[in-house]
C-alpha cells in the first residue's frame, strides 16, 4: 500500500507493539511521540520501534510539530495513541492530562483543517476508563442503575461494593459513560471531539475503548504502567504483593498482541459510526486471583490483602467484546496464564 499513516504516541507500548503491522502495510508510516521521560527513561528511539518507521520527537500538543508534520506528509489514516494515561495521577494533575489529551487532539485537527487535508479514517485508542463504575444491577428484581462513584468516605468504611447490586459488563452500545477520573473525562472528551470534527468534515472516526493492556515491552520505570508487570517484580524480589481493597476488585486483562491487532483492523475497517468498540477478554480476573497467579510462577509469599484503596479506582471493569468481535473480525487470542507467562519471560530477560 503506497498510503501513509501517522501515529501520535507512536513510540510508546501499544504503539511499538503495533509498528511493525503498520509498516507492512503503509508505504510510509510516521510517528510523533515526545518520549517523555515518565514512559521512556532514555529518550532515544525504542529499540521495539520497527526500523521502516519515521520517528518524528516532538511534542502533539504544539501547532509547530503538526505544520512541520503535514508539510511533508497528508496522511490517509491516523491512529491517535498520543495521551497522558495514569488514572489516579490525573486526579492531581489535571491540568497535565486534559493538555496532553485534549489540548493534543485539537491541535491536531487545527492542523488538518489549517492544512486543507482530511484524513480517510481516524482510530482512537480510548478507554475502558469512559465508563467509570459503568452500570449495576439490583439482584432483585433485576433493575439496571448507575450507582456513580465510590466516594472517599465509602471506601474509607471498607465498602467496596455498592449493597444490594452487582456490575455488569460494560458495553460501548448499552454502558452510558460516566468517567470517575480525570483521565477518563479526557478520553471521553477526545471521542467526542473527533466525532464532532469526523462529521462535519466528511470522515470517519473509529474508536476502540481498550481495557487493561499489558504485555512485553511494557515500561519498567512508569509507576502508572498498569499492576501486572509491578506484580512480577515485587514477586520476583520475593515479596508478599499487597492487594487493595479486599482482593475482589475486577478486571478484564487484555494481552498487547490482541489490542495491536485490533488496532491494526481499525485502520482498515469500516465501523458504525454511531458507537465505540470495546476491546478486552471478556472475563474478569480479580486482583488477588492476579496475584495469585503471579506468586506461584515465582514462589514468592502469598499475596496479602491490605484494606488499602485508591481514590477514582472502580470496583469492576469487564468488556462485553461480542459485537467488536463481529464487526471488527477479531478476537482475543492470549490467556491471561499465557500472557503473564510470556510477560515474566520478557521482564526476566531485561532485568536478569
Amino acid at each position: 500500500m503506497s498510503k501513509t499513516c501517522v501515529v501520535t504516541g507512536g513510540a510508546g507500548f501499544i504503539g511499538c507493539a503495533l509498528s511493525a503491522k503498520l509498516a507492512d502495510r503503509f508505504g510510509r508510516v510516521i510517528v510523533i511521540d515526545s518520549l517523555h521521560p515518565q514512559i521512556h527513561a532514555e529518550r532515544k528511539r525504542p529499540a521495539e520501534l520497527d526500523p521502516r518507521v519515521e520517528l518524528m520527537v516532538a511534542d502533539v500538543t504544539e501547532a509547530s510539530t503538526w505544520a512541520q508534520a503535514l508539510d511533508t506528509a497528508r496522511p490517509e489514516i491516523v491512529v491517535h495513541l498520543a495521551a497522558e494515561t495514569g488514572t489516579g495521577q490525573s486526579l492531581t494533575e489535571a491540568s497535565r492530562h486534559a493538555i496532553a489529551n485534549v489540548l493534543g487532539t485539537t491541535r491536531m485537527l487545527d492542523a488538518f483543517a489549517t492544512a486543507s487535508h482530511v484524513p480517510e479514517r481516524f482510530v482512537l485508542a480510548s478507554s475502558r476508563a469512559v465508563y467509570g463504575e459503568g452500570a449495576w444491577r439490583s439482584r432483585n428484581p433485576g433493575e439496571v442503575t448507575y450507582p456513580g462513584q465510590r466516594s472517599k468516605q465509602q471506601l474509607e468504611r471498607a465498602e467496596w461494593d455498592f449493597p444490594g447490586l452487582e456490575p455488569l459488563p460494560m458495553d460501548a452500545e448499552k454502558t452510558i459513560p460516566n468517567p470517575t477520573s480525570i483521565y477518563g473525562a479526557t478520553k471521553l472528551t477526545q471521542e467526542q471531539i473527533l466525532r464532532a470534527w469526523a462529521l462535519s468534515f466528511g470522515t470517519t472516526v473509529n474508536v476502540l475503548r481498550l481495557q487493561n493492556v499489558y504485555g512485553p515491552g511494557q515500561s519498567l520505570t512508569n509507576s502508572y504502567t498498569g499492576i501486572v508487570s509491578l506484580f512480577i517484580r515485587m514477586a520476583k524480589e520475593g515479596k508478599s504483593i499487597p492487594i487493595y481493597e479486599d482482593g475482589d476488585i475486577g478486571r478484564d486483562f487484555v494481552f498487547i498482541d490482541d489490542v495491536a491487532a485490533a488496532i491494526d483492523k481499525a485502520t482498515r475497517t469500516d465501523l458504525s459510526q454511531s458507537f465505540a468498540y470495546d476491546v478486552g477478554t471478556g472475563s474478569k480476573t480479580t486482583v488477588l486471583d492476579l496475584a495469585r497467579i503471579i506468586a506461584k510462577r515465582y514462589g514468592a509469599p502469598e499475596p496479602h490483602v491490605n484494606g488499602m484503596f485508591r481514590n477514582g479506582d472502580v470496583r469492576c471493569a469487564v468488556a462485553n467484546i461480542d459485537r467488536t468481535v463481529r464487526e471488527l473480525e477479531w478476537r482475543p487470542l492470549k490467556s491471561v496464564d499465557e500472557g503473564i507467562g510470556q510477560l515474566s519471560e520478557w521482564i526476566d530477560s531485561q532485568l536478569g
